[in-house]
């Protein structure tokens, strides 16, 4: 059960707080990074507190984020997050609508660590950059909806909360909405169940959002009165002149199970597209994240950023979690003030041997690629349903696997749940046969395999 602090209340609870980190550390540092300190709001679990500087919140969150969560524990009996920021970026955290308005998506927020300035820009991304940009300088006026797509863990999502933050800046009347899109169906659902119509939700929306992020739409997919509800508000917001943003992680066209008006108007305003990370964006992410932990590019061999680039650049997400696994490592397990190429590779030893196994091409990975392209499990693809949709996946798969790794129908079979080596061939004969007249199903085709080849 969370604890529901009043303004008095979290006064109070940093004021005792401060006075047992004083007892924790010596006068300079708390001096230097907490004397200005103060709680700034409460937004469900998650406290935000105002520190002096840039530096002052790297050196918390690195150093003494635990001992603070810990002391909150200690006076509230409750678990907080604790997010720092500095008084610049402190009205960015504002509900994006207002709570007395807000009788939806309650706990959606736009995170303020995200901002178009340290977005690391380079060729795979600056058209969605510039999208971006366009989007929350003149929100509804030029390109309406505007579409970023590409491969999970690219900064899709960044952008969006980039796109929160620098409106709100500009324009603190206007009221933004992040959401995830399975968010958006798990509202839906439990808004159905409670026996409404579903015009309160679109009339919720006209009076209470300006600005719409919807992250991953992909997932509404096959999901048809979500997709009708959907539908009726984006209009609704389209119509009205307020701006829509939407990620996904491909092309609309190519979404099988989203509604054919729904792609038509997601590819009518500006759709761009994010693409694998150059080496020298790598690069920059990595020395953006040594000066955000407050460290020196000069302590890293040169030999390190190389590595790191090279090794985890196909995926920021991957990159930047490796970095955290080396600093880690570096702060916990060294003695040294450097850290060099043999110390960064033994550091992420363990990630580095899965990533490379899962580089390797395998039945699973065939699978898993074709269930996300359809938007179902590997389960269901192995399993024995009849529905069109899955049947086809199915066969898909086994042409593939066939194809490329050139599996005997018999292994296959046990694959797919014991079927006879018969079902499997006929399955593969099948689908060399429609690709022959079979156009769009021979694009399906190729486009899994570019997918499936990184």
């Amino acid at each position: 059960m969370s604890l529901v602090l009043t303004l008095s209340e979290t006064v109070s609870i940093w004021d005792k707080t401060l006075k047992k980190l004083s007892s924790s550390m010596d006068a300079a540092t708390m001096q230097a990074f907490f004397a200005e300190s103060y709680i700034h709001s409460v937004n469900g679990n998650e406290i935000f507190v105002v520190v002096p500087t840039e530096l002052a919140v790297r050196v918390i969150e690195s150093k003494y984020t635990k001992l603070v969560e810990d002391i909150i524990y200690e006076l509230t009996q409750n678990s907080f997050i604790i997010s720092y920021i500095t008084g610049d970026k402190a009205k960015t955290i504002t509900q994006s609508v207002n709570e007395g308005e807000k009788q939806f998506f309650s706990d959606s927020k736009i995170d303020p660590r995200y901002t178009l300035e340290n977005f690391v820009v380079g060729p795979s991304n600056r058209e969605a950059y510039q999208a971006a940009v366009i989007a929350s300088r003149e929100p509804g006026k030029m390109y309406n909806p505007v579409l970023i797509y590409g491969d999970s863990g690219l900064g899709k999502t960044h952008l969006l909360h980039a796109i929160g933050n620098a409106i709100l800046k500009e324009n603190s009347n206007l009221k933004v909405l992040y959401v995830k899109a399975h968010d958006f169906l798990d509202e839906y659902v439990n808004y159905v169940k409670s026996d409404r119509d579903g015009i309160g939700l679109v009339a919720w929306f006209k009076n209470s959002v300006d600005v719409l992020l919807v992250d991953d739409v992909q997932f509404l997919a096959s999901k048809t009165k979500t997709e009708e509800m959907f539908f009726s508000i984006y209009n609704y917001l389209h119509s009205s002149g307020k701006q829509v943003v939407i990620t996904s992680d491909r092309h609309p066209s190519t979404l099988n199970g989203l509604d054919d008006r729904l792609k038509t108007r997601f590819v009518s305003g500006l759709p761009v597209m994010v693409g694998k990370p150059e080496k020298t964006v790598c690069e920059s992410i990595l020395m953006k994240l040594i000066d955000e932990k407050g460290m020196s590019i000069n302590n890293f061999d040169p030999e390190v950023i190389n590595y790191f680039a090279t090794k985890f650049g196909s995926n920021v997400r991957e990159l930047e979690g490796a970095f955290g696994k080396l600093v880690f490592y570096f702060q916990n397990f060294t003695n040294s003030k450097h850290v060099d190429l043999a110390t960064a590779i033994e550091s992420v030893r363990g990630l580095a041997a899965g990533k490379e196994d899962s580089d390797s091409l395998t039945e699973d990975k065939i699978i898993s690629c074709v269930s996300d392209y359809y938007s179902l499990t590997p389960n269901q693809i192995i399993g024995s349903s009849r529905v069109a949709k899955i049947a086809l996946a199915r066969h898909i798969s086994m042409y593939l696997i066939r194809t490329m790794l050139d599996t005997p129908f018999t292994k296959m079979g046990v694959k797919f749940g014991g079927k006879d080596h018969s079902t499997v061939m006929t399955a593969v004969t099948k689908i060399e046969e429609a690709i022959k007249t079979d156009k769009e199903l021979e694009k399906v085709i190729q486009d899994l395999k570019k997918r499936i080849n990184g």
